[in-house]
């Protein structure tokens, strides 16, 4: 890999740009659009938004007014948490569809396995959606399914009534969040793992060992965190509001960290904070 439009290759085949520009807690509105905006033009061609960040408008603005034609960006939604039903999947789909200005997404996620809601039932409710999800893929207006704060088994059983499994998991991966046992998962089941809020939501940026290793490569400290996240063969989707940062964090292909770097990271434990428990978490 050595620029923004280099790919993975999803287990269907499709390909996906190595970085993606996050958009959770981006207010919707023109904060919203002028950051989508800007990543587009620093050179993103992979975009995500979900449902549950009540921005999917705004990003379809700014896709639609960049001039980039849809089918050279990268389009990522996921499914709201009051969403888990066959039928509420359906026309929850084709809401977002309509908020981004687009007929087809390029990958559609669940965003959480086990909402505040469906917890009663959740093995049920998210059998029911990933049949909506299979559906959907199948007839074209999604190009790849996925999930996001799966654990292993929440994978487990929905592999008991999926004909496709998810090709992708987002989940928190940052410098001291390796989630080891779900990244042995997504290994063994070839799915790609994309790293939302790889740099801790800003703690990062507190860290020495980073500091140091950011000063030892001349690059910010996000930078080397990004580095890292791509080194591990995840899929890093940081996100900034602020212009001159959001092109900085493009720029992480022309320095390598070393085996001893990477393990001195690998070391970190909780320094930006753990990744909550999908199973408890009040959303």
């Amino acid at each position: 890999m050595n620029s923004l439009t280099s790919t993975y290759k999803l287990s269907n085949g499709i390909e996906i740009p190595v970085v993606g520009f996050g958009t959770w807690q981006t207010p919707d509105g023109e904060v919203a659009v002028q950051s989508v905006k800007e990543a587009l033009y620093a050179g993103y061609r992979h975009i995500d938004t979900a449902q549950g960040y009540g921005n999917e408008e705004s990003v379809g603005r700014a896709i639609s007014e960049s001039g980039i034609p849809r089918e050279d960006i990268f389009v990522t939604s996921k499914l709201g948490n009051g969403q888990h039903s066959y039928d509420l999947v359906m026309q929850s789909f084709e809401e977002s569809l309509k908020k981004l200005q687009t007929d087809y997404l390029d990958l559609f996620l669940i965003h959480w396995p086990n909402p505040l809601g469906f917890r009663e039932n959740w093995e049920q409710a998210n059998a029911d959606t990933w049949r909506a999800f299979e559906e959907l893929y199948e007839s074209g207006k999604i190009k790849a399914i996925g999930v996001s704060n799966f654990l292993p088994h929440h994978l487990e059983t929905l592999s008991k009534t999926a004909k496709i499994m998810p090709m992708v998991n987002q989940i928190f991966l940052a410098p001291g969040e390796l989630q080891e046992s779900v990244v042995s998962y997504a290994h063994e089941h070839h799915m790609l793992l994309e790293a939302y809020s790889p740099l801790g939501t800003g703690k990062i940026f507190d860290v020495p060992e980073m500091k140091q290793l950011a000063e030892t490569h001349k690059k910010s400290i996000a930078q080397v965190a990004i580095r890292w996240s791509l080194q591990h063969g995840f899929l890093p989707l940081p996100k900034s509001v602020t212009p001159s940062r959001i092109k900085e964090n493009t720029q992480v292909f022309d320095f390598e960290l070393s085996e001893s770097e990477m393990a001195t990271i690998d070391a970190l434990d909780g320094v930006v904070g753990k990744a909550i428990n999908p199973d408890t978490t009040q959303w």
